[in-house]
């Protein structure tokens, strides 16, 4: 099966770097900065369970036309993107007759995104449930642990085998939406960590940011309770749970949530990486959308507008993360809250 990984950043290049690595023909789509660096250095893969290599003669292509040959497509766009990335796989595809395309792209609508814009191909989610930090100049590394999720449909059992026979723990799901919701949930650490720059085992075992994050969790569930939304777990832990398990004291913690923080010295979310690289983050995708569906159930969510404030504040300013302490978010959540509330 020829394969293109649309979008090449972190997730991207390491599941084509395994993807390669055992033999699968596959076709990388990225900026020119992983081009460049694939070409002067190769493609170094490595993971938190031992996994250290070089991947020789995998190919970066910046045109989507390049693309034409190819039957599966992993798409790794940040959702942003989305749209503009199926409408150019249109292009090259026309409607998609006969092809698949698996989205392994945080938020819970891209593959509804991907499904207007090429109705004849086999348009599936899926769930990638690790981070990886790019490390210049080619150098991707998994920091965490998990299983990939493809939601059932026609290919989805040879995708599934296809990760697989590359050394990638992979599943079908029979209801992957609810997956992506419970994975979105979590994801809403994504600000605390990116605000916090921390690496994310430290960043856990403050009871500080556990506490934030908590808050964040509990007024999600809220909004997906009153939208008739259950969300599936997309980790060990069932999503209602974890805010319980956040709040305890830091010892008892430690012993209860050993499976959570089983995670590399340096694993960071991916929009830590997107305020370090000056990049437009997905907090619209991730606490934009609970807001939006809380907008439309008539629920009123601070806490989320709040960091999503605080996260276009960094972003605007250009200069990373901020670095804020747990008291010092904390405080400025509050601040932020309160100048809404006066204006």
């Amino acid at each position: 099966m020829r394969v293109g990984i649309f979008g090449a950043g972190s997730i991207g290049a390491y599941l084509g770097g395994m993807l390669a690595r055992s033999g699968t023909d596959v076709l990388l789509l990225g900026r020119a900065a992983l081009a460049n660096a694939v070409a002067s250095e190769g493609l170094r893969i490595s993971d938190n369970d031992g996994v250290d290599v070089r991947v020789p003669g995998i190919r970066v292509v910046q045109d989507a036309q390049a693309l034409t040959d190819r039957q599966l497509i992993f798409m790794t766009t940040k959702s942003a993107d989305t749209e503009s990335a199926g409408q150019a796989l249109a292009r090259v595809w026309g409607d998609g007759q006969g092809r698949c395309v698996v989205s392994f792209q945080n938020g819970v609508r891209n593959a509804d995104v991907l499904r207007r814009s090429l109705p004849g191909a086999s348009v599936l989610a899926g769930m990638v449930p690790y981070n990886v930090v790019w490390h210049a100049p080619a150098h991707f590394h998994r920091g965490t642990s998990g299983e990939l999720l493809i939601e059932s449909g026609a290919y989805a059992a040879a995708c599934v085998a296809l990760l697989r026979r590359s050394g990638l723990d992979a599943s079908e799901h029979a209801d992957l939406p609810a997956v992506l919701w419970g994975k979105l949930l979590l994801n809403l650490n994504n600000p605390v960590n990116a605000l916090s720059d921390l690496p994310l085992r430290t960043q856990l075992l403050d009871r500080g940011y556990r506490k934030i994050v908590a808050a964040l969790m509990r007024e999600g569930l809220r909004v997906l309770n009153r939208a008739g939304i259950r969300p599936a777990k997309a980790g060990k832990v069932g999503p209602r749970l974890v805010p319980f398990i956040l709040d305890l004291p830091t010892p008892l913690f430690s012993r209860v949530a050993a499976s959570m923080l089983k995670l590399d010295a340096e694993a960071r979310s991916s929009m830590w990486e997107d305020l370090t690289k000056r990049r437009v983050s997905e907090i619209d995708w991730i606490n934009g959308e609970i807001v939006r569906l809380a907008a439309r159930h008539n629920i009123e969510t601070p806490l989320n507008r709040a960091i999503i404030a605080l996260i276009r504040s960094a972003e605007a300013a250009g200069r990373g993360s901020p670095a804020l302490s747990a008291e010092t978010l904390a405080a400025l959540l509050a601040t932020t809250l309160d100048t809404k509330a006066a204006s």
